[in-house]
């Protein structure tokens, strides 16, 4: 344990303080209150994660790296930092250090009794190398003592591929047949088993989405159905009935935290301090009459444990009148309304339902059934796929929940300006054949893993993706079919799928670009990017400006060289208001002209993307950076006016930029400005004295001479500069070349100052330069 060194108040005030910025998503404030936090108690592991936390979400990995390493040195029980670094590695491409912190962050969750997040950590591993043996093996004794066989199986069978691949045939048909052991009727262990035995390769494992097994989605029912699965896993009863019976419960326990202590004797602590309980989550709203809520509430329970909807129904209302402001009454009054086919009074109670996180997905799902009760198709499906995306949040892992709640909204506003009353009643249908159902998170993650990869290379994309066509059960189950195909390596039969699939629905989007991504795998990349050339145009066609520009961006990410891809891109990011991304892509796109060697369309792009980002008032580096690249073509074209007048404007923006003031000196002596130069020189060598920047100037002044070895400004300086820094041998050699230069020009008193420095110095042949010197006053 760390000493406690410092103030407690000040610690504990500014790392409240930063966890309120990073809440709101002011990260630089968070930092700087997680440093003075740290000023207190430097060796506090909980706040070094937080700082370390913070400079990953301003994309600052490699501090964010060191502060986890510190993080991980100070606690190395605690998987959270190593976790975090192996997250680090494997988005900065570093794959075997990544694999290695995440077996290592799987083994800490192990002796912490956590066994799902070391299955996460293992399963991370066999997504980025899924040769990975250590991580199969340990997943496999993991699932089988968890009783979750048919993983177990798979990772047995993943294990033998690897060993077949090793040369290992006896120890892989081993693995196989223990596989079968698990479950002598599993068809995946018989196959594999025949394959080996017969010397046929087992298929390689393979970096996998989503999750392993196919959906079908028949097209009668509309229901997602696990291949090899009855229609309904035991996940419990449907959403609608669990939500129903939980609220009755939370109705009846909330009753007994009401109920005065005298009348239940055996929780003598409950009474006032259970009302305050109550009070303090805001189950009760203000002026609240305690004794007509218990009554009421009380009443509403007995009737409708008759099964009195209507008399339950009014005891609610009346509880909730004298002040009962909980969920669980909302959505209890809402259902009991709904069955008298009071929609609009349902559709009420709902809505203060939905504000809480037990009850938001099924009160959203029967807030749009109300509505579609009430003819309102275009109202209900609005609110169908806001019921939708807190379902499809919840079942995503925690680092994705963010940012798929922000895709869903652009997603939302786009489709909800269709005017096409099937294109609605279908996708009200189809979300609700797949939130009421009793494996709806099961359905979701099934549909997620179907996504074609492209849409989710940027980060989680909406599954109402795959609910948008009418026929979205062939689909789902085409495009399962097709990943599992190609992951095969039978490329040309996943095609031909394909292309049966667009038989029934020609227009259906994520199909075209999963046949975009085969021809990409086949080495054709110019047919796919037409192929998602194509997709683009229709997604700007249907006013869906984020899929448009993830298009774009697949495309360059193809062909980086590809500037009416980008061009599009920018296009797409700029009516989007996306405007630091607009600018990136900008400089991208000079890059790709400066690579071509069109020298005038590079400068012109970078003065397009100076002028987004001064009008989007991003941070001053930008500015600057665009404008060194701007300067630099401009010395490649030998226009020396116009690159000193962009480095005039970066002196401006950046005073201590030693390459700017370099070229500024440098410029200004070749255009035989040499008291500007001298004047830009002495400027910077005084700001570098004033903001501690001595060995900067030290640079500069080295540079500066070896450039210009007859500026004798320069070497007088550079002369002072190792004088002051009692290089007593350096600043010799430069007053020495100051006065060689002097005597060439003939100034006879400079050549006499720069001696005397040298005698001020007493060189060790201080006897030549004074004769030297009584030369010179002849």
């Amino acid at each position: 344990m760390a000493a406690l060194t410092g103030n407690e108040d000040i610690f504990r005030r500014s790392v409240n303080q930063g966890h309120s910025a990073a809440w709101e998503g002011r990260w630089q404030e968070a930092l700087e209150y997680y440093r003075r936090a740290l000023e207190q108690f430097p060796d506090n592991a909980a706040t070094i994660n937080s700082l370390a936390f913070a400079h990953l979400q301003l994309g600052q990995q490699d501090k964010a790296l060191d502060y986890y390493n510190q993080a991980a040195r100070l606690t190395p029980d605690d998987p959270l930092p190593v976790e975090k670094i192996a997250q680090i590695y494997k988005e900065s491409g570093k794959l075997h250090e990544a694999v290695s912190h995440s077996m290592r962050a799987a083994e800490l969750h192990i002796k912490l009794r956590d066994t799902d997040k070391a299955i996460n950590n293992w399963t991370r591993v066999t997504l980025v190398a899924p040769e990975n043996i250590d991580a199969h093996t340990r997943l496999a004794h993991v699932y089988e003592k968890l009783g979750r066989i048919p993983q177990a199986i798979a990772e047995h069978i993943a294990l033998a591929a690897l060993q077949q691949r090793e040369g290992q045939q006896a120890e892989a048909l081993r693995s196989a047949e223990y596989a079968l052991s698990l479950d002598p009727e599993n068809k995946e262990a018989q196959e594999a088993i025949a394959l080996l035995k017969a010397f046929s390769p087992l298929p390689k494992p393979i970096r996998q989405r989503g999750m392993s097994g196919p959906l079908r989605l028949p097209v009668a029912t509309g229901k997602l159905i696990r291949r090899g699965a009855g229609p309904e896993s035991d996940e419990g009863p449907e959403p609608v009935k669990a939500a129903a019976q939980n609220a009755v419960q939370a109705l009846a326990n909330l009753l007994f935290d009401l109920t005065p202590t005298e009348t239940k004797p055996t929780r003598k602590t409950s009474g006032l301090r259970s009302i305050g309980q109550v009070v303090a989550q805001g189950f009760l709203a203000r002026g609240f009459d305690e004794k007509a809520i218990i009554q009421h509430l009380s009443r509403g329970i007995d009737m409708q444990t008759l099964k009195k909807h209507k008399e339950a129904a009014e005891e609610l209302e009346s509880a909730i009148d004298a002040g009962l402001n909980h969920p669980a009454a909302h959505f209890n009054l809402g259902l009991l309304r709904s069955q008298h086919g009071l929609h609009e009074e349902a559709y009420g109670s709902f809505q203060e339902s939905a504000r809480h996180a037990d009850f938001a997905m099924v009160s959203w799902l029967l807030m749009a059934d109300q509505l579609r009760a009430l003819s309102r198709p275009k109202d209900a499906v609005a609110d169908y796929l806001q019921a939708l995306k807190v379902a499809d949040v919840e079942v995503v892992p925690e680092e994705d929940k963010t940012a798929l709640g922000g895709a869903y909204d652009p997603w939302i506003e786009s489709f909800l300006k269709t005017t096409n009353d099937n294109e609605i009643k279908l996708l009200s249908r189809n979300i609700g054949n797949l939130l009421q159902r009793s494996n709806w998170r099961t359905a979701i993650a099934e549909a997620r893993g179907q996504l074609p990869s492209a849409l989710e290379a940027e980060g989680p994309v909406p599954v109402a993706e795959v609910l948008t066509d009418p026929n979205s059960g062939r689909l789902v189950d085409a495009l399962a079919r097709i990943n599992e195909i190609s992951r095969d390596g039978y490329l040309r039969a996943a095609m031909e799928e394909a292309f049966t699939a667009l038989q029934y629905s020609p227009g259906y989007l994520p199909l075209h670009i999963h046949m975009g991504e085969l021809l990409l795998m086949n080495d054709r990349p110019q047919q796919a990017i037409e192929k998602l050339s194509i997709v683009a145009r229709v997604y700007e066609a249907r006013a869906d400006i984020r899929s448009a520009a993830e298009m774009y961006e697949r495309i360059v990410s193809i062909s980086p060289l590809d500037v009416e891809a980008r061009n599009r891109l920018i296009e797409q990011l700029t009516s989007h208001q996306q405007l630091e991304e607009a600018a990136r892509q900008y400089l991208e796109l000079a890059d790709v002209y400066y690579r071509l060697a069109q020298l005038d369309m590079a400068r012109d792009t970078y003065e397009k993307a100076l002028g987004l980002v001064q009008e989007n008032g991003a941070d001053p580096t930008w500015t600057v950076k665009i404008l060194h690249q701007m300067a630099d073509i401009d010395l490649q074209r030998l226009d020396s006016r116009k690159a000193l007048s962009v480095y005039e404007q970066i002196r401006t923006l950046a005073p201590t930029d030693r390459v700017a003031r370099q070229n500024l000196v440098q410029l200004n002596l070749r255009l035989s400005q040499e008291a500007k130069a001298s004047l830009e020189l002495d400027d910077y060598l005084s700001i570098s004295d004033g903001v501690d920047l001595e060995s900067d100037a030290g640079t500069f002044l080295t540079n500066l001479v070896e450039e210009n070895p007859r500026y004798i400004l320069a070497h007088r300086r550079l002369a002072e500069y190792y004088q002051r820094n009692n290089q007593k041998g350096d600043a010799i050699r430069e007053w020495d070349r100051v006065g060689e230069l002097l005597v060439e020009l003939g100034d006879r008193e400079g050549a006499k100052a720069a001696v005397r420095a040298i005698l001020a110095l007493n060189p060790p042949n201080a006897q030549t330069y004074q004769q030297f010197l009584e030369r010179l006053n002849k």
